[in-house]
């Protein structure tokens, strides 16, 4: 099947006399028909759920529709995107190890490296990502164990040269992570470029309309974790009499050691609602990524015509560094984040901010309604000036989530508050 039809067929085929969509299994517990089936459940022998803190049908489904999506071999959908990231990273790095990452990622990703997994003993080296793979190798150790960057850079707008980052990573033995959240598989898959392992937060494209938080670990099935020396996935697991995940799950040996031990452990599922909600988004998400791409690519031709405007980063335009980037990995689009400057900084931002009509101000982004916020201030206000500026972040950047309303509409709203600003 082509995308737009696993979109809404992945992941659930109902049967004879069955519903058409996908139920809600609003349950937390499972009967088994004998204490030794149950013990199987429990040692990894059989399939199946055993309490819905680790696994149930309805999130499942959605599971397995994500994984198709992004041509994975499974995947675990998590509470939040937060929680994707921390359970990709924990699922393979202990204390004493350490991260390159690309230095323009989403403010929250950067508090989660460089504080929070610090503080575990986890440490992280932030590059430029444009830089050449010799620059970038630099900033490897003998503990380096993951790498990490996003499709396109929240909220800098940046596209990332993929299998660039993929061959420095595998040259040094280790998996290549890519937060594909604003590309969706839609616009761009990853492991077709090289990468090992991807999250998303479903709460932005994939929900697509403000109603769930949630987040996905999608896992390529394709690195060779025996090679990398990763003995968590190689050597016995203690907590399950001494499986071996490579071994007995092969290719899916890393998403399922993060469902059994490390969901097991953090209790991070998402509930099955929250999952029905998700699956709706997906089955529209073809068609709302074409208008949001569409719309996206007017309203920023328009930005560059407005004397205001200092700057306006969305990688279509001529002259943006990374068009060559965006036709090579995003060839159906963009997405509808545009960011751009306004000349005067900070104050001129927020009277701009404060006189729109349509779009709204809010700490959110990828939603089908337009939405608006000022990054220094907001997302990345915990941040340091320097690390804002790696971030791609000036005082008067505007991030502008371009919705599906009418593309006139939003310009004209766009076109007033700039006259007022």
């Amino acid at each position: 099947m082509r995308i737009e039809t696993q979109c809404l067929h992945e992941g659930y085929t109902p049967k004879n006399g069955e519903p058409t969509v996908l139920p809600i299994y609003q349950a937390t517990t499972y009967k088994y028909d004998s204490t030794a089936h149950v013990g199987k459940l429990f040692d990894l022998q059989e399939e199946g759920c055993t309490y819905s803190r680790m696994a149930n049908p309805t999130v499942q489904a959605v599971e397995k529709k994500i994984a198709a999506l992004e041509g994975g071999v499974g995947a675990l959908c998590t509470s939040s995107g937060q929680a994707a990231i921390l359970i990709a990273v924990l699922n393979i790095l202990n204390a004493g190890d350490h991260i390159v990452s690309a230095a323009a990622i989403y403010g929250g990703t950067v508090n989660l490296f460089a504080v929070t997994l610090k503080r575990l003993g986890i440490d992280c080296t932030f590059v430029d990502a444009d830089a050449s793979e010799e620059e970038i190798q630099k900033a490897f150790r003998p503990n380096t164990r993951l790498v990490y960057g996003e499709t396109i850079a929240n909220p800098a707008i940046a596209v990332l040269d993929i299998e660039k980052l993929a061959r420095v990573a595998h040259r040094n033995k280790v998996p290549l992570l890519v937060d594909n959240t604003f590309a969706t598989p839609i616009l761009c898959r990853p492991f077709e470029h090289g990468a090992d392992l991807i999250i998303h937060s479903t709460t932005k494209y994939m929900d697509g309309h403000s109603i769930q938080l949630g987040g996905v670990i999608v896992d390529s099935g394709n690195f060779d974790w025996a090679a990398g020396g990763y003995d968590c996935l190689t050597q016995p697991d203690p907590s399950y009499h001494g499986v071996t995940y490579t071994q007995q799950f092969g290719s899916s040996a890393y998403i399922t050691k993060a469902r059994v031990q490390l969901m097991r452990d953090f209790g991070a599922y998402p509930t099955a609602q929250d999952a029905f909600l998700l699956n709706l988004g997906l089955e529209t998400l073809p068609l709302r990524m074409e208008r949001h791409c569409r719309n996206a690519e007017a309203i920023a031709r328009f930005l560059t015509t407005c004397e205001k405007v200092e700057g306006v980063n969305y990688p279509t335009l001529e002259g943006n560094p990374y068009r060559e980037l965006a036709k090579k990995y995003l060839p159906k689009g963009c997405s509808g984040v545009i960011s751009f400057s306004l000349k005067g900084g900070r104050e001129q931002a927020a009277r701009f901010i404060d006189n729109l009509k349509l779009a709204m101000l809010a700490v959110h982004v990828a939603d089908a309604r337009t939405m608006v916020l000022h990054p220094a201030t907001t997302t990345h206000r915990q941040l340091t000036d320097e690390q804002i500026l790696a971030a791609g972040i000036t005082p008067g950047l505007v991030r502008l989530s371009v919705g599906l309303e009418h593309v006139d509409d939003i310009i004209a709203d766009l076109a007033q508050a700039l006259e007022k600003a």
